[in-house]
């Protein structure tokens, strides 16, 4: 479904809202492939849609962050966002673009392989707001920021989260040692209340992914259906519960460097409402 970042064609619309991204980390993963390559796998998008950042966008971004990481010294790049919003779409593109400028040299590391289990959320109550920011392991995120900035001469491995199965999966992903960018993925990022208030400062620079709430909430209904929703359920999983934590997330974007359109990917001077 998702085309090499390197190669033209057009791109189903599945990875907009996230749906395909399962079969991304999953045929990676089945290859062996470190994080840096998952992307690799990753859409390139098609200038001729007006729904997908172009081509040239994208370019430019990754040669904007090539330029400010430094040889020898790993460079944490941010992307937050709402869920719907087009950040893992961004995020996973610009690392395939990052390795297209220097193979092997860039990583993807999404936040969501900290959801807690399934079972430790129908223990605490919390199964009915999952993606919640009290449904993630915080700190463990943090440790795993640490681990990675720091340990660069061996490889270091992180889990990926499974939409298929609505789990996470410990060590699916791996930031090798080649990694100088490793682009940080996540709703809350910026967030700044526990142990998300320490994220910000292990980020070397963090973007905002903005997109139109009813933009956000058209994508989001559609993955929920696509993972076996019925339309009712999912629209109102949308507006329930991920519309809630949209608002906490949306109000966090004054502490990101820079705002990104999530459809255009060109900069904006406040979030799109």
């Amino acid at each position: 479904m998702r085309e090499a970042a390197g190669t033209a064609g057009a791109v189903d619309d599945a990875v907009i809202t996230g749906a395909a991204d399962d079969a991304v980390i999953a045929g990676a993963a089945r290859r062996g492939t470190p994080a840096g390559e998952i992307a690799t796998d990753a859409p390139a998008f098609d200038d001729e849609s007006s729904s997908r950042p172009p081509l040239k966008r994208l370019d430019a971004l990754a040669r904007e962050v090539r330029a400010a990481a430094r040889p020898g010294v790993r460079y944490l790049l941010g992307v937050a966002g709402s869920p719907g919003s087009g950040k893992t779409t961004l995020a996973t593109v610009l690392v395939g673009r990052l390795n297209q400028l220097a193979p092997r040299t860039a990583a993807y590391l999404p936040m969501d392989g900290f959801h807690l289990a399934n079972a430790t959320l129908d223990r605490l109550g919390l199964r009915d707001r999952k993606g919640a920011l009290e449904t993630f392991d915080g700190w463990g995120f943090l440790a795993l920021l640490d681990r990675v900035r720091a340990e660069t001469g061996h490889t270091v491995y992180a889990p990926s989260f499974r939409r298929a199965v609505d789990e996470g999966v410990a060590g699916e992903l791996a930031i090798e040692p080649a990694a100088g960018v490793v682009v940080v993925e996540g709703n809350y990022l910026l967030a700044e209340s526990g142990p998300w208030a320490q994220v910000r400062e292990r980020l070397d620079t963090a973007w905002f992914c903005s997109t139109p709430a009813a933009e956000r909430e058209a994508r989001l209904v559609d993955r929920h259906v696509r993972h076996g929703r019925s339309l009712e359920a999912a629209t109102a999983w949308a507006r329930e519960v991920d519309g809630v934590n949209a608002a906490l997330v949306e109000a966090t974007a004054g502490r990101a460097d820079l705002v990104l359109s999530g459809v255009t990917a060109e900069p904006l001077t406040a979030p799109l409402d």
